[in-house]
């Protein structure tokens, strides 16, 4: 028998990614020999009888439950994992901080950067552990990424390029699942896949100082949904449409506090690009590039006096942090599904050892604080600086 503690985990929300930290959760004693805790699949909510049925048979939850009251309140529960639609997620975050449970939520922590400013203040005030899934941090590559601008070895970042540009909305068949509408989701892709690019700028090269930005909706009216319909499933000419209320595109150029300049550019519906999470970072010594399409390859090159030009692929490998939990040896690749892995193993390690993670609902307070700025240049066409909006100590929860 393990002498490791045992952390029982809740899910709340059991699509994609509710089914995605589940599996995560469940991997990790596979690939983490070195935990401090294991997990345990105590308790999973969903409004949909067939998902209820698939956490129990199909995950190995030991109860399912239709009303997430239930998960938060469940003394066997330490964790609550929180991937429901965006504007759900403060009232359970809040209650879940109020039962004492830490808290894991998918970006964004709230639907709007208010109610993500009044999330990080509860969990803040009950002394309870957060993590936001800001997942892509965890690529290996990006990791060593990480690790080269903080040596110094690209000099001092001059310019950065973030993109995330995908065509999971551009089929205009696609149904009009709660993403694309402002009451269930909140903002559009500023709140969903702009929020993954701005986060790993910061993470990358530090706070942003001040921001332009602009929105646009290209894509109107979308057949509405069947039940538990998601943003991956298609209508048909002649259904029944209700109006996107959200923006598809949004593109931004920033001043960061170090002095260095960037733009953004994030899209929903381009035709073309899969799912292009991408930086591009020059500086007065080098650059790196990565794309997530290409997820086990960055691209670097190094000044270094010398008359050669152009960039060296870099392969994952076991030599970069975590990968080697995965697989042995060079350009032997991981996927998207390791990644949460990680994510939810660096976690439960947190909770086990009684420290904050990072990125936690700290972080999403620093990308709503930008993400507010935008929404203010948007709408008045000015540059906005930045100002932080983490509520003080004392505020009323």
């Amino acid at each position: 028998m393990s002498a490791r503690p045992v952390v029982g985990i809740g899910v709340i929300g059991f699509g994609w990614m509710g089914q995605a930290h589940s599996r995560g959760f469940r991997r990790v004693p596979s690939f983490f020999q070195q935990r401090p805790a294991d997990p345990r699949l105590v308790i999973c909510s969903d409004t949909i009888a067939e998902r209820r049925t698939e956490a129990v048979e199909g995950f190995g939850f030991e109860s399912a439950t239709d009303d997430w009251h239930d998960v938060v309140d469940h003394p066997d529960v330490q964790i609550v994992v929180i991937t429901t639609p965006n504007m759900l997620h403060l009232q359970i975050v809040q209650a879940a901080a109020a039962n004492g449970k830490h808290i894991f939520c998918e970006k964004p922590v709230g639907g709007t950067p208010a109610q993500t400013v009044a999330a990080e203040l509860a969990a803040r005030q009950a002394g309870v552990i957060s993590g936001v899934g800001y997942n892509y941090r965890w690529v290996p590559l990006v990791q060593h990424a990480k690790a080269i601008i903080d040596a110094g070895r690209i000099g001092t970042i001059t310019n950065y390029r973030g993109r995330f540009l995908s065509n999971y909305g551009s089929d205009p068949l696609g149904l009009l699942s709660w993403r694309f509408l402002v009451d269930q989701a909140g903002y559009g892709v500023s709140t969903d896949i702009l929020s993954h690019s701005m986060d790993l700028a910061m993470f990358l090269n530090g706070p942003i100082a001040s921001v332009t930005g602009l929105g646009h909706t290209f894509i109107t009216e979308r057949p509405l949904p069947t039940v538990g319909g998601t943003h991956y499933d298609r209508g048909k000419a002649g259904d029944p449409t209700g109006t996107v209320t959200n923006e598809d595109w949004f593109g931004a150029i920033t001043r960061f506090t170090n002095g260095s300049v960037g733009t953004f550019e994030a899209c929903r519906s381009m035709v073309g690009p899969e799912s292009q999470n991408a930086f591009e970072i020059f500086g007065t010594e080098g650059s790196i590039t990565w794309n997530f399409e290409k997820m086990n390859e960055l691209q670097v090159y190094f000044a270094n006096g010398t008359k050669e030009t152009g960039y060296t692929t870099v392969f994952g490998g076991d030599r970069f942090p975590f990968h080697g939990n995965f697989v042995p040896g060079n350009a032997n690749s991981i996927g998207f599904e390791d990644l949460i892995t990680i994510e939810d193993s660096e976690f439960l390690r947190a909770v086990a050892e009684h420290r904050s993670f990072h990125p936690g609902f700290e972080e999403a307070v620093d990308f709503v604080s930008v993400q507010d700025a935008l929404l203010r240049s948007w709408e008045s066409g000015q540059w906005v600086d930045v100002s932080s909006l983490r509520a003080p100590d004392g505020a009323p929860a």
